[in-house]
């Protein structure tokens, strides 16, 4: 089953609203067997309104809008929507009470506005929203139907859920569209695809996407509209496939944070972790610091961006830095030795380099970066030059770290099959 979405709203269009709806909308359907195959953002306009849902409705039959509900003079989906399937709007006196007690209970008092709200085209079915005063609406008519939600996001969710995705699923069929998420890092997505090769045909019927961003790539596997069971079976082939020609690079499913990976490894090593940041300047400390509980595992860190916080804070001997550079592999060993030292830990991370957009030479451009971990007195260095402009750089040296510390407490490479 095909359905269009549009997302109405000025706000959405002039950026100052970012559409989370369309995101949540997509997810929940999907899992109801549903395939959004379009996603649309209209002014508040009643010709732009009318047109978008007109066109949905000629290519699929269904339609889920989502804002234009509330009782303000640019709320005005209801109409546009009520005039194109040909359905008078009729004042209900039930829905009105309701929601004079959802407004009592807060303590409001309703406006004439409001009344508008409970005006309903005639033959729709009300779908109560408990959490605000616009209902949801269901519209049938000769062209297919339209679902039209509220456009805030905690009212557009509960109804979503409750109310929408029931019906939705039973005119599924029991089918569903179900994905699977594998978190890839420390390998541009060219490389990947190379790794990967003609993957789509053995992991056939399925569809694969590479999902790049600054901390790595996502490949997101999607079995479509099928059972329950069969999807899971494909999904768990491709993946075994997936593991066989990528698994050193894949750190995580879902929506796994490596961070709070390598604080949950650090735990079962029964280890502690401290940093020491140059180029980065905190943000290693602050993706530990973000997953809740990280003070278990993690001590805390040094921001030695200057040279004479490197040798008075971490011990790097001038000589070293005088003779290699301040962004060189003795003076990032020496740093994540220090830091290990002066914290008594043993896990450690270290990083410095050229975030740019100046400081490079001729020998070492901007985007170099130099980062070394230990483990147990094991020392690990790498060299990398990072592409993009300065935050990108900072980002993905952050990520670079993390993984190596996470591979190397693992004693392997990547995720088991």
């Amino acid at each position: 089953m095909n359905i269009e979405v549009v997302t109405i709203g000025t706000e959405l269009l002039l950026g100052f609203t970012v559409d989370t709806n369309g995101v949540e909308i997509g997810q929940a359907l999907a899992e109801a067997g549903v395939r959004v195959c379009r996603r649309t953002s209209v002014a508040d306009q009643a010709e732009a309104i009318r047109d978008a849902v007109s066109a949905a409705l000629g290519r699929t039959g269904a339609v889920l809008t989502t804002g234009g509900l509330g009782p303000t003079r640019d709320d005005i989906t209801k109409k546009c929507l009520a005039d194109l399937f040909g359905a008078r709007l009729e004042f209900q006196e039930k829905v009105w009470q309701e929601l004079l007690q959802r407004m009592a209970k807060y303590g409001r008092v309703p406006s004439e506005s409001n009344r508008s709200q409970a005006e309903v085209p005639r033959g729709a079915i009300v779908l109560p929203n408990p959490l605000g005063t616009a209902p949801g609406i269901w519209l049938e008519g000769s062209r297919g139907f339209v679902i039209m939600l509220p456009g805030v996001p905690s009212e557009m969710r509960g109804l979503l859920i409750n109310q929408v995705v029931p019906r939705l699923r039973a005119r599924a069929g029991g089918s569903v569209i179900r994905s699977m998420t594998l978190r890839t890092t420390a390998i541009p997505e060219s490389s990947l695809a190379e790794l990967l090769g003609n993957i789509e045909k053995a992991i056939h019927p399925l569809t694969l996407a590479y999902l790049p961003g600054l901390e790595g790539v996502d490949l997101r596997v999607t079995a479509w509209e099928t059972s329950p069971e069969i999807a899971a079976d494909r999904l768990g082939a491709a993946r075994r496939t997936i593991m066989e020609r990528a698994g050193p690079h894949i750190y995580g499913e879902g929506e796994a944070d490596l961070a709070a990976l390598v604080l949950d490894r650090a735990r079962q090593a029964s280890q502690r972790i401290a940093v020491a940041e140059s180029c980065t300047g905190g943000m290693i400390g602050e993706r530990l610091t973000a997953v809740p509980g990280s003070s278990d595992a993690f001590v805390g860190g040094v921001i030695a961006y200057e040279n004479a916080v490197k040798i008075r804070d971490l011990g790097v001997p001038a000589e070293l830095i005088a003779t290699h550079g301040a962004v060189s592999q003795p003076v990032v060993e020496a740093m994540v030795k220090g830091v290990a030292s002066r914290f008594n830990t043993g896990l450690a991370m270290a990083v410095t380099g050229i975030a740019g957009p100046s400081g490079a030479t001729a020998d070492k451009p901007v985007g170099l970066v130099w980062y070394a971990t230990m483990v147990r007195d094991k020392v690990e260095s790498s060299r990398y030059v990072f592409p993009g402009p300065r935050e990108n750089v900072r980002a993905r040296a952050t990520q670079a770290t993390l993984f190596q510390l996470f591979r190397g407490l693992d004693g392997s490479e990547g995720l088991p099959a």
